[in-house]
Order: C-alpha cells, then structure tokens, then sequence
C-alpha cells in the first residue's frame, strides 16, 4: 500500500524515470483507468484522481473552509478510495462516487474538529477593487462565514455542492445518500438561513 501515499502531491509533474507510463494512463479513458485500477494499478488510480483533483480539492475547501485541512481530507479520502475502488460498480458516474467517498471523509473530520475561525473560511468572494469595497466585503464575508458554521453540516454539504459546485439535485442526494426531496428541503432551509444573515448586505 506505500505506493498510494501522497496522490494530492502527485497531481505534480511525474519524474522523468516514470513520465512514460503515467503519458500511457493519461490517454486512456476514464472507464478503462477504472477497470484498471480496480485491477490493482496504481498508476491508473493515479491518473483519475489527477482528473478530478482540482474539483474536489475546491469541494473540500468550501466545506472544510480551511486549505490544510482540505488537503488532509483529500488525502484521506483518495486512500479510502483507493481502498475501496473494488467496491465501484458504475452504476454512477465515477465523479459522483469520488464526490461521495470525499464529502464523507470531509463530515467524518468535521465532527471531530474544533470550531473554525471565521477569519479563515473560504466563501469564493472576488477580491475587492476598492477600500470601500473591501470593507463591505470582509463584514459580509465575515456574515457569511458565520451564518455557514451555523448550519448543519448535512446542510452545508448540500448548499455547498449546489450552489457553489453547481451539481444537480439527483447527483447531491446520489452523493449525500440523501432522497433528492431531502436534498432539496436541506437547500432551502440553507438558504432561508444564509438569506437570514445575509439580509443587510443586498
């Protein structure tokens, strides 16, 4: 199993003794990467998650809200998934199941962690253009960031994967292992809550 060690890091250029095999896996399709891989080839497990890095790196960091430990739930959770790519059926898409295998890992460390400064919360605002500007927008990060600490994580994690990943009902209850009617009643209760606190900033 050392062979699976550090997949977010091995996003990175491969050095020269292995750029051949992983050029070879970079040109295969994605359900030939996973057959693969479910085979027992490293290399190609390595070529998915290079894929998908970069959205469920961004996924983590939205919902974790901290960049270290972002990183340390994606870690996680390519090991986990690595560990249990056998279990993969396709009877979803590979990126919905990766998505799922994340987003647990990511609420497993946020029912051990200890609450986040509000300070360090990732919320994608855009970078202000003005002093006046960046003012509103600190108190209103600073609102929002509190306002998503307040809400349950079930609820985070959906508001998150909808309206910032931009995913579809029918993936975020495929994903959340939720029914797509409590997908969406999570997303509204979410949303009367941000509405709530983000009221005087419209």
């Amino acid at each position: 199993m050392a062979a699976s060690q550090g997949w977010v890091q091995q996003a990175e250029p491969a050095p020269a003794e292995q750029a051949q095999p992983r050029s070879a896996a970079a040109e295969l399709d994605e359900q030939t990467l996973v057959v693969r891989a479910q085979e027992g080839d490293v290399r190609a497990f390595e070529e998915l998650a290079r894929r998908h890095q970069a959205a469920l790196y961004r996924l983590a960091v939205r919902v974790m809200g901290d960049a270290a430990e972002a990183e340390d739930a994606l870690q996680e959770a390519l090991l986990d998934a690595w560990r249990r790519i056998g279990r993969f059926r396709g009877d979803s898409a590979f990126s919905t199941w990766i998505y799922r295998v994340v987003t647990n890992r990511c609420l497993g460390m946020l029912r051990r962690r200890r609450p986040l400064p509000v300070d360090q919360l990732d919320t994608g605002l855009v970078a202000p253009d003005s002093p006046e500007r960046a003012a509103e927008i600190d108190a209103g990060m600073a609102a929002l960031g509190r306002a998503l600490q307040g809400l349950r994580d079930e609820l985070r994690i959906c508001w998150v994967l909808r309206e910032l990943e931009g995913l579809g009902y029918a993936e975020i209850a495929e994903i959340t292992g939720a029914s797509e009617d409590a997908v969406r009643g999570r997303i509204h209760r979410a949303r009367v809550q941000l509405a709530e606190v983000m009221r005087p900033w419209r």
